[in-house]
């Protein structure tokens, strides 16, 4: 077998259990489904040493005052609303139709209306945070889709999996590229909308203060925002107790002024949101990993 034949070989193996698990996931009734995958998802980044490790120095970094008892229970937390949202993504055309579960509410959502009537684009910025992809369900069921950006995955199996999921959430879908930015672009100029989570560790950024430590940070929504007179609008998912029912809160947009400050603002925004319910935000990724790239 040739190394282009293992290669394959091997990504199939890799992606077989996941092909698996949606398989049978897919027979579940959608209640029971999301309580399974949160159930895994709890037990599994509670034991799993590497998971638990990252989420555990993420709290300890920003919340040092925290007992150790509530460190284990957010932890356990962590695993299960992000399992719980992974597998709904991930069943993302049926998820869609669960749109009993969404309440939206806040003075964001008439600023994005107001731009839709116009015909003018707009910025949604929000965080692995809660169940994000509510977001682009809503704002497709009210007549205003709206892109995304994503990061592609390296095993190509999953990763057409992944992407035709999500662009059941809204199109254009765009990888995380010049290309794609381009693309992002022209989509915002002709009156589109596009949502951004912003919360994880960027290549090449500002640093500034998430949680009050410093963070590598993308500039693009504001530079976006400023520079085609876009609205940009913070917006998050809450889960609500029963773990099923999503509260969508559209906030007041970010005010213009400039990009290091409307950023700051943004990062303000993310982190009152965390600090307000910490197990519903994605404590796995290396957010505060600094980078030496800075962009001038």
């Amino acid at each position: 077998m040739d190394h282009l034949g293992k290669s394959k070989f091997k990504r199939a193996l890799e992606y077989f259990p996941v092909l698996a698990l949606l398989s049978i996931a897919r027979l579940i009734p959608f209640r029971i489904r999301g309580k399974v995958f949160a159930a895994i998802g709890g037990f599994a980044v509670s034991n799993l040493s590497g998971a638990r490790k990252r989420v555990v120095n993420g709290l300890s970094r920003v919340f040092p005052e925290l007992a150790p008892e509530e460190v284990k229970r957010i932890t356990r937390d962590v695993g299960r609303n992000t399992a719980q949202t992974l597998s709904e993504i991930l069943m993302n055309s049926d998820y869609k139709k669960r749109r009993h579960l969404f309440t939206a509410t806040g003075p964001g959502l008439a600023v994005l209306e107001q731009a839709r009537d116009a015909g003018k684009g707009a910025i949604i910025v929000s965080a692995h945070f809660g169940q994000w992809e509510a977001i682009r369900h809503h704002l497709a069921m009210n007549d205003m889709e709206t892109g995304a950006v994503y990061r592609e995955n390296n095993n190509p199996l999953y990763e057409r999996r992944f992407r035709h999921a999500i662009e059941q959430g809204g199109s254009p879908i765009v990888a995380r590229s010049p290309k794609g930015n381009m693309k992002m672009v022209r989509h915002l100029r002709s009156g589109g909308f596009f949502a951004l989570l912003v919360d994880q560790k960027y290549l090449v950024g500002k640093l500034v203060p998430f949680m009050g430590v410093d963070a590598m940070t993308t500039t693009a929504p504001a530079e976006l925002a400023l520079r085609y007179d876009l609205p940009l609008v913070p917006a998050f998912a809450t889960r609500q107790a029963n773990g099923m029912d999503i509260v969508i809160e559209y906030e007041e947009p970010i005010k213009p002024s400039d990009v290091m400050k409307m950023t700051t603002d943004i990062n303000e925004r993310i982190g009152d949101r965390i600090k307000k319910n910490p197990e519903q935000w994605y404590w796995l990724h290396n957010r505060w990993q600094l980078n030496r790239l800075e962009a001038p």
